[in-house]
């Protein structure tokens, strides 16, 4: 009897390290990007490859949404359901808050072990290093890009040659050739003021009005905010309304029906992120152009979305692994093809038309230093924030004043926290 009771705590122990086995063989994975748009190719691809040279190990990809990890990012992340690597919303507000509170892994030690330092350089990693207060810059790196992102304007070529018009080089040029769409009874820039378009474009007008240490004190949480930029960003915004450049409709529009007026040929002009490269790349019925936003040194733009590893992750390894697999010459190559813009890859390799000049325009944003990250990073929750004032300033229900006024009153109540 000793001898069966000795084997059967054998047998549980052996099953109960079976079972640790199998649970340490899932690797979980997270993203946000559409399965057609570049990245979203190029990551399938990378997942796929994973898979190739880790057949022992039970693949769980989830597809989630950009609104998903931006509202419940810290509560996923301090919970037992949180995946080994996700896509990770980058800036003060989102990344730096999930840093600040420990929920991050720091991959300095991997960054440099396994050679992403020869693919990434330093340089390019300021929005993947947080310090302790959440303000990105310095610090652990806990978010490793893969890829740039920048706001320009994209047109439909077709409507512009019609009426003999060229690609404007000033804003006054730019704004001449709103007028004349608008004159026809044509809403000349699709606009989604209900999500994140409306602000890129409020604050493409508000950076017209920046200079650097404008954008280093804003974004770095530097001192009180100096409305000046946005109040001019809204009347911009709200003359552009009443002269019908921007639709008052767009109040309750998203970006998805901001896209399809674009595509539908129903306006010539959408101001978009490079994310939105890939699927006006592909439009068939017209030919779709992109030009950076005329007259100004600087665009909202930066290093991409991150990955990064929770510090409770279950498979760090792993993670890593699909983190370098992404980073590898293949999977950077495929991004260019598919119109993204890689920040790894040899541009040598890039032949379409795409993300050759998305790659382009970045060289030559990046030539000037015209890189001005975004509005919404950062405080945390200001994306809300953003979002809401630019509705009621396309809506008419805030003055630019008002506008400018409210989005002092929840930045400095962050700068003071």
């Amino acid at each position: 009897m000793k001898k069966l009771s000795k084997l059967a705590l054998v047998l549980a122990a052996v099953t109960a390290l079976g079972a640790v086995s199998a649970e340490a063989k899932t690797f979980k994975v997270w993203w946000y990007e559409p399965a057609d748009g570049a990245l979203g190719i190029a990551w399938q691809a990378a997942l796929d490859s994973f898979k190739k040279s880790h057949p022992d190990v039970d693949v769980k990809f989830e597809l989630k949404t950009f609104d998903q990890i931006n509202q419940a990012g810290s509560m996923i992340l301090n919970s037992s359901e949180a995946p080994d690597v996700l896509e990770y919303n980058k800036g003060n507000g989102t990344a730096g808050l999930a840093a600040s509170q420990g929920l991050l892994q720091a991959m300095d030690d991997e960054y440099k072990a396994r050679g992403w330092d020869k693919l990434v350089p330093e340089s390019a990693l300021a929005l993947g290093r947080y310090d302790e207060n959440g303000v990105f810059g310095t610090g652990p790196l806990v978010g490793m890009p893969n890829y740039g992102e920048f706001v320009s304007v994209f047109y439909n070529e077709d409507m512009l040659k019609a009426r003999g018009l060229e690609v404007p080089k000033t804003f006054e040029e730019f704004e001449t050739v709103l007028g004349k769409f608008a004159a026809e009874g044509i809403t000349p820039i699709a606009e989604a003021a209900n999500d994140y378009p409306a602000q890129h474009l409020m604050y493409m007008l508000a950076l017209k009005n920046a200079d650097a240490n404008w954008i280093s004190n804003f974004e770095g949480l530097k001192a009180p905010l100096d409305t000046a930029p946005f109040v001019a960003a809204g009347k911009t915004i709200q003359d552009w309304v009443a002269k019908g450049y921007i639709s008052k409709d767009s109040t309750g529009m998203t970006a998805d029906d901001m896209t399809n007026q674009f595509m539908a040929g129903k306006s010539p002009f959408v101001v978009g992120g490079t994310w939105l490269s890939t699927s006006y790349g592909n439009i068939k019925t017209f030919h779709a152009g992109q030009f950076l936003f005329p007259g100004q040194q600087y665009a909202p733009g930066s290093t991409g979305n991150m990955w990064v590893v929770p510090a409770n992750a279950q498979n760090k390894d792993l993670a890593y692994d699909f983190i370098g697999i992404t980073l590898s010459s293949d999977i950077q190559t495929l991004m260019g093809n598919k119109g993204g813009l890689p920040i790894a890859a040899d541009t040598a390799a890039i032949t379409d038309p795409v993300g050759k000049l998305t790659t382009s325009l970045f060289k030559d944003l990046v030539a000037r230093n015209g890189l001005g990250f975004y509005p919404d990073w950062p405080v945390a929750g200001f994306y809300n924030e953003v979002l809401q004032a630019t509705q009621a300033l396309v809506g008419g229900t805030a003055t630019p004043e008002e506008f400018a006024a409210r989005l002092k009153t929840f930045y400095d109540e962050g700068l003071n926290k």
